[in-house]
């Protein structure tokens, strides 16, 4: 299936929100420390309800360790930066897809390392600033979904 990356962390609620929907889509969540928070926090807990124990969660101690572990996987970059619209794209399973902590958004190193149209954006009218993260990772990640028919799970 597909990988989500959550590059450092910041709002435990978002990464709950996360966590039960990889579990109900079958992505495997990577989180890239460090995290803003413990994967005990009681926010993130609630947010991800008990879908925890369903959902297949790595914890890697720096980005370096994250893209060992994702060297035979193609890696789109999302951020209000990308060039290339997300619902453009033809995607495969194992495709991996690596956000930007809430704050400031993913760095221009990463940015930098991904091919200009691997690198995703989801469209926005003028002048808005951003997306909530897992508002922004369901939207990509049910559309990479979408196109690989649901894994026959519909």
């Amino acid at each position: 299936m597909f990988n989500v990356i959550l590059y450092q962390p910041e709002i435990p609620p978002n990464t709950g929100n996360i966590i039960r929907l990889c579990a109900n889509t079958g992505a495997s969540l990577h989180l890239v420390k460090p995290l803003g928070f413990t994967l005990e926090d009681k926010q993130l807990l609630r947010a991800g309800l008990d879908y925890h124990e369903f959902a297949s969660i790595t914890v890697h101690e720096t980005w370096a360790d994250c893209l060992e572990r994702m060297k035979d996987r193609r890696i789109f970059a999302v951020s209000t930066k990308g060039r290339q619209r997300y619902d453009l794209v033809r995607y495969t399973e194992g495709d991996a897809f690596v956000f930007g902590p809430e704050s400031r958004g993913l760095p221009a190193e990463i940015l930098g390392s991904v091919p200009e149209q691997q690198c995703l954006r989801v469209p926005m009218v003028p002048g808005s600033r951003s997306l909530n993260l897992s508002n922004s990772v369901a939207v990509v990640l049910y559309e990479a979904w979408r196109q690989v028919e649901f894994g026959n799970y519909v």
